[in-house]
């Protein structure tokens, strides 16, 4: 048993499998740091997630044309947004509450959504529906290096664009006057209004950019890996890609190795599953979730949570 877990590791495949696994967290939990550092909780990425995998089938299906699934899974992951910033910015209601509503109303809007698409007169089709999927894209020249261009640069285009977030978000975050607005909001939300920042505004754009970036990373599980789709198919990643936020303290460097250790992990128990070594496959699928249940007990003490986290902002009068 033992040497057959040693040969995952020494097999290339293993790395390609580990790199897939990551993007869809890569992309959500990046993608929503700077709402996040603006003082809101984004534990609803499991729902911008699942509407825009069912919104990538629906795209890629109805029009013959994978970028219009990627184009209107984007759409779904910030609309899903514009509803929460709806809630928790304008309305003020209960941040946690707020997630949790929408994360179990996408689980069944998702699959009415499909169900009313894919349907012939009265009765939904039964069969799995296939549609086009993202193509691999070989990086020139890149691509080519031994070991490393099967790696990394042989892959979805999604791929490609989960690499150059974590480098723009933490340009947008240190290097930018919009990067400090956001910083400034989350941890000062009365002292930024008394200097003409808009609270809200900063709040609301974060939270449709997180929005984009989850939309995409659903639409990564449905026209990038299997062209199809299935109820309620991210799984729980939505909440990995939460503790990976928590777990990277707020930083894309450090939330980019959280999302790599959970992508591994993933990964890990695809593997173990095809060598049959007799484990029950239950198991062996609780592996990440086991892994982000110790990843966060292991930093939850010492997490640096932004000050007026999970906390509506509202305007002092007179």
């Amino acid at each position: 048993m033992l040497s057959d877990l040693a040969s995952i590791f020494l097999n290339l495949d293993f790395y390609v499998a580990v790199v897939r696994m990551t993007t869809p967290l890569l992309l959500a939990a990046v993608g929503s740091v700077l709402a996040e550092r603006s003082g809101v909780v984004t534990f609803s990425m499991e729902a911008m997630m699942l509407m825009g995998a069912v919104g990538g089938i629906i795209g890629s299906g109805v029009f013959g044309n994978v970028w219009m699934g990627v184009l209107l899974a984007i759409v779904f992951g910030m609309l899903v947004g514009f509803a929460y910033s709806l809630m928790a910015v304008s309305v003020g209601a209960h941040q946690i509450v707020t997630s949790v509503g929408l994360n179990l109303g996408a689980v069944g809007l998702s699959a009415v959504l499909y169900a009313l698409v894919f349907t012939r007169g009265s009765e939904v089709i039964q069969t799995v529906i296939k549609v086009p999927k993202l193509p691999l894209v070989k990086i020139p020249l890149l691509g080519d290096i031994p070991i490393l261009g099967p790696v990394l640069f042989n892959h979805l285009p999604v791929v490609y664009v989960g690499y150059v977030l974590v480098p723009v978000v933490w340009f947008i975050l240190y290097r930018t006057s919009w990067g400090l607005k956001i910083r400034a909001v989350g941890e000062h939300p009365h002292a930024a209004d008394t200097v003409g920042i808009s609270v809200s505004k900063v709040r609301y754009a974060t939270i449709i950019f997180a929005g984009a970036f989850s939309g995409l990373a659903g639409s990564f599980l449905s026209i990038g890996l299997l062209g199809s789709y299935m109820e309620n198919m991210t799984a729980g990643r939505g909440f990995i890609a939460y503790t990976a936020i928590v777990f990277g303290k707020w930083q894309p460097v450090g939330v980019f190795l959280g999302t790599l250790l959970f992508g591994a992990a993933d990964a890990l128990q695809l593997r173990i599953q095809a060598l049959n070594l007799g484990i029950p496959y239950q198991f062996l699928v609780m592996l990440p979730y086991v892994v982000t249940m110790i990843a966060l007990i292991s930093v939850v003490g010492r997490a640096s949570w932004p000050a007026s986290y999970g906390s509506p902002f509202k305007r002092e009068e007179g």
